[in-house]
């Protein structure tokens, strides 16, 4: 960050991502265009390197979730990760080792609508098979509390 005036629309930009440039520079007593400028050029830089949603709670708790195994053609890869990452149930994809290639966890609220993306994926071009298994519930998962909990501590630290 360039200076004092980065950090206050970086914590502008923490309290709420959708914000806009004109209500920010009210805020910090500053032309609409300096903020725009700003933000513009820490995206550019690296420094913001993206906009996130905080959820009230875990969303993926009312969702049914099952695991997809897949094997693909290794001349395929390219397409298929590009096609798999266009669906937005699709939550993780990972490379794995053994007789298949692809682990991807899809979530959706209903089991239907599972089904019909667990075809499409069989279906591409490229794919040789899959295999599913439902999740039947949670044991524990500590993704979405460790990342709240991150969240959280940067916007108190940024606001102390």
């Amino acid at each position: 960050m360039k200076d004092e005036l980065d950090r206050k629309i970086i914590r502008e930009l923490q309290r709420n991502a959708r914000e806009s440039t004109s209500n920010i520079a009210a805020r910090l007593d500053v032309a609409r265009s300096t903020v725009h400028e700003r933000i513009a050029r820490m995206e550019k830089d690296g420094v913001i390197t993206g906009y996130s949603v905080v959820l009230s709670r875990n969303p993926s708790t009312e969702n049914v979730q099952v695991m997809v195994f897949i094997e693909i053609k290794q001349q395929e890869t390219r397409k298929i990760l590009q096609r798999i990452s266009q669906y937005s149930e699709v939550r993780v994809c990972l490379s794995i080792n053994g007789e298949f290639d692809l682990f991807v966890s899809v979530e959706a609220p209903r089991i239907e609508d599972l089904d019909i993306v667990i075809d499409e994926i069989g279906m591409m071009p490229g794919v040789l098979r899959t295999k599913s298994f439902v999740v039947f519930g949670r044991r524990f998962d500590r993704r979405y509390k460790e990342t709240a909990q991150r969240i959280t501590e940067q916007v108190l630290n940024d606001t102390a």
